[in-house]
Formats: C-alpha cells, structure tokens, sequence
C-alpha cells in the first residue's frame, strides 16, 4: 500500500509541475505589462495575473484555496504581513490570494530560475542574505514599498519550517521594519502546505486544501523590536499548533 501511494504521489507531482509549467507559459505574456507602468499598479496588475494563474494552477492540479479573516485589512493602514513557511508552494499562492497588493522579500538566486526568476522578480524584493549592502539595499527597497502604499509580505522564518515545531525561530527585519516605520503587522498562517508539498521526500505531491487564515493586525506602538518579534511568534505559533490539521 506505501509503495502505491509513493507512486501515485510522485506521479501527481510530476502532474503539478507540468501545470504549473504550462499555465506559467500562457500567463508570462501578461506580465509585460509591469514593465510600463508605475508603481503602485505595476505591482497590482502583477497581482492580478498572478491570482488567474495560481487560481488555474491550483484547480489544474486539483488543490483548492481558502482564504479567513481578510476583514483584518479592512480600513487598516499598509502594513507588513508576516507568513509562516512550510513548504516551497508557500510562496507563489501566499502574496496573490492576500487582500491587497503586496511585494515580498525573495532569495536573489530565485532570480536565475528560468522564466519564473523574471516573473517572481517583477512583484518582489530581492536579497542576497549573504551580502551586506544587499541587505541594506533590500531593507531600504521595503521601506520604499510601504512608501507606495502597498503591503510588505515576509517570511521571518527565513527558510522552509523543516521541523516538527510549529514555527523555526525568526529573523528581526519584519519587526526592525514595524518598529522602524510605525506600520502594523498582520501575522498569516498557510496550513496544509506541509502535506500537500513536502520538502522531503522530493518529487511528493498530494493534493489538498490550502487555508490562509489572516490573524487579527499587531502594532507597534510601545514596543521594542525583540517584544514585538516575541508577541507575533507567541500569536502565531499557537495559532498554528491549534489549528494545523494533524
């Protein structure tokens, strides 16, 4: 019985990477567009054709999206978003599905994945961790970003959440950020992700419902960074430990 189910899972995500291939080929053209305009729509259209192609990847590979608690956002200034990472499908159906229009901050070398590189790089904020001034230089990108109006998704995991815990330990520029800028932050917990898309074993699929549940906004007012990164992990990590389907 393992050895089928490991054949069906390996043969479906052989199934899901050629959807996403193939609806990544029909939709690349719509993307020019961001190229002329300014921001902040280039980041909206961005947005939108990113929501028809994750939309028809996700039905094409027969896994399906929910999103609770969108009402957070509503009459709230732009804020920083702050997502949980379990798994690499995390990223391409997080910053579409959210409310409103947002940039994220992404690893430099997913620039040089082909097509997809270009693509992703078009709605996001590159950073190569291991290189200061692209740090700073990223740091002052996400500023910019707020600037606009728009939203600043991140991942203050940093890296995929491999562990049975919760949550990995986070990184401080979510909340240098707020604390920096006086914007709120919405925690976002994407549950499921984890079983539909393992990081191990690899070539593993099995398709699923993904939930996106937007926690209620945490300000920055009388806080210091290491409180504020302290209060959002505590929120979110029991958030998720209640929550995520065992």
């Amino acid at each position: 019985m393992k050895l089928i189910k490991n054949l069906v899972a390996r043969t479906l995500a052989t199934w899901a990477l050629l959807m996403f291939a193939g609806t990544m080929f029909i939709f690349m053209w719509f993307y020019v567009f961001c190229a002329f305009l300014p921001e902040p729509y280039a980041t909206r259209w961005h947005r939108r054709v990113s929501q028809a192609w994750m939309g028809s990847f996700l039905i094409l590979s027969f896994c399906r999206f929910s999103v609770k608690g969108k009402e957070v956002f509503t009459g709230l200034d732009n804020a920083i978003v702050v997502c949980n990472h379990n798994s690499l499908i995390d990223i391409p159906v997080s910053f579409p599905f959210l409310p409103r229009a947002n940039r994220t901050i992404a690893k430099k070398s997913f620039y040089y994945v082909p097509i997809f590189g270009w693509l992703y790089s078009m709605g996001t904020v590159m950073v190569d961790r291991k290189n200061d001034k692209s740090r700073r230089q990223s740091y002052e990108a996400m500023k910019k970003v707020l600037s606009q109006g728009l939203d600043m998704m991140i991942y203050p995991e940093g890296t995929r959440n491999k562990s049975s815990a919760p949550l990995k330990s986070f990184y401080d520029g979510a909340f240098k950020l707020s604390i920096d800028t006086q914007k709120p932050i919405v925690p976002v917990i994407l549950l499921n992700t984890k079983k539909i898309l393992p990081a191990s074993p690899a070539m593993y699929f099995r398709p699923g419902k993904i939930d996106m549940h937007i926690l209620p906004a945490i300000f920055p007012e009388g806080e210091t960074q290491r409180s504020l990164k302290e209060k959002v992990y505590e929120v979110m990590a029991n958030y998720y430990a209640a929550n995520n389907p065992k």
